[in-house]
């Protein structure tokens, strides 16, 4: 096994501390948001109660101290994602907002009527309804790479798409619906040779995989701090300085400024000119003291440690668990931290409701990933997913639950409760 051990990581978790009927939480939700360990909370709390103040605005004390841990923690986002320069870094409150902040402020500038973009069947809605929104306003054309049924990427149809020269393409680094690994570097490079520029979805590979944007090659990439064990309210883009530059703000407002007059206004230099109001101050210091704890951890050790986890997850449960259907990848080399699954004749929601009472944590539904869900033949699905506080005991109590739900649904059970058969 990689030098992570779960048990001594989670005495870094207080949510670990709390009794859930006796038994240890079991958290197999980090797709949906991670935990957060004691040195992020603590620097959020260190903000609130010993320096509040605004950033770039106070010549006093505490404001000068908020100020430095604010650009800090940009600093911190620029290393931890290999950007060359700290300015490239943009603060917004998640993955989806940076999408949109390209979408408003690249998109409405440089797309065209007949243009194309492409995207893929595995993306996030957040990776696809900014680019329906901004298709249907510019009369430009949507197109999808296809997915074989394993849950990868057909390279010959992104191929294909690529001959219609797009202006842009956009596709997620880590499925967070079936935990597909896609072959970025391959694919900027090819989309790079069509004259397009590339943004990448990193918000599930950003918390489990070393990533360089520079070796990557894209020119926007983006990721959400809540999935990172920081905090809400906090996530980063980065683009390429001179994209950055050219691109109008996406908000009009105090400190994306320079000067302004009653008819007319001078902006900010970036990353400034991209971050109107005051922002959520606390949270993106936050962010950086979950950067740099995964830093002291090492990334080649969590994604070591997670696809360890993942091959005994797909093992014990396709083992041990009857009629599990499981989606995506089969091979750990190619599937992140994520296992999708269903229970034939149990509908993911009455599996996820009765693990609850097993004090185990997933996710039901269908991810934010419908138009997935449709090429899947599925309206849900169930997904467990991992992060560096997982462990082989999760599993083994995932399997047990699993079992148990099977044997209330044949009649060998008793549900102590109603059970929703369609929520």
């Amino acid at each position: 096994m990689p030098p992570i051990d779960p048990q001594l990581i989670r005495a870094d978790f207080p949510i670990f501390e709390r009794d859930f009927g006796g038994r240890r939480l079991a958290y197999l939700d980090s797709a949906a948001t991670s935990l957060k360990p004691r040195p992020v909370i603590d620097a959020v709390n260190d903000y609130n109660s010993r320096y509040t103040a605004n950033v770039h605005r106070g010549i006093y004390t505490t404001g000068e101290e908020a100020t430095a841990a604010y650009e800090a923690a940009r600093v911190t986002a620029a290393r931890f994602i290999g950007a060359p320069d700290h300015h490239e870094i943009v603060f917004v409150r998640n993955a989806t907002e940076a999408i949109n902040l390209v979408a408003y402020s690249w998109g409405r500038r440089n797309l065209r009527q007949a243009d194309t973009i492409v995207l893929t069947e595995l993306e996030h809605h957040a990776n696809l309804v900014p680019w329906q929104l901004l298709s249907q306003e510019k009369d430009a054309d949507l197109e999808f790479v296809a997915i074989d049924d394993d849950g990868r990427l057909n390279q010959q149809s992104f191929e294909v798409l690529l001959r219609t020269r797009p202006k842009l393409v956009a596709f997620t680094h880590v499925s967070n619906g079936i935990g597909t690994i896609n072959p970025v570097k391959e694919m900027v490079a090819k989309a790079k040779a069509a004259g397009a520029l590339v943004l990448i979805d990193g918000a599930q590979a950003v918390p489990h995989t070393a990533v360089d944007v520079v070796d990557l090659g894209c020119d926007f990439y983006v990721f959400s701090g809540h999935k990172v064990l920081g905090p809400t309210g906090s996530g980063a883009l980065w683009a390429r300085r001179e994209l950055l530059e050219e691109m109008p703000p996406f908000m009009g407002g105090g400190e994306m400024i320079r000067e302004v007059h009653l008819r007319r206004t001078t902006f900010n230099d970036v990353p400034w000119k991209f971050e109107a109001g005051t922002p959520d101050i606390a949270a993106a210091i936050g962010l950086g003291a979950a950067l740099d704890y995964l830093t002291a951890i090492g990334m080649d050790h969590v994604r070591a440690h997670e696809r360890a986890l993942t091959g005994y997850a797909l093992e014990t449960l396709q083992e041990h668990v009857p009629d599990i259907q499981i989606y995506g990848p089969p091979s750990v080399d190619d599937r992140a931290g994520i296992v999708t699954f269903n229970l034939p004749g149990v509908h993911p929601h009455d599996v996820a409701t009765l693990l609850d009472r097993e004090a185990i944590a997933i996710r039901a539904g269908h991810h934010c990933t419908q138009p997935l869900h449709e090429r899947l033949g599925e309206t849900a699905t169930c997904r467990a997913s991992f992060n560096v506080y997982s462990d082989r005991d999760d599993i083994d109590r995932l399997a047990a639950g699993l079992r148990k739900v099977q044997r209330v649904f044949a009649g060998d059970g008793v549900a102590t409760a109603p059970v929703a058969a369609s929520r």
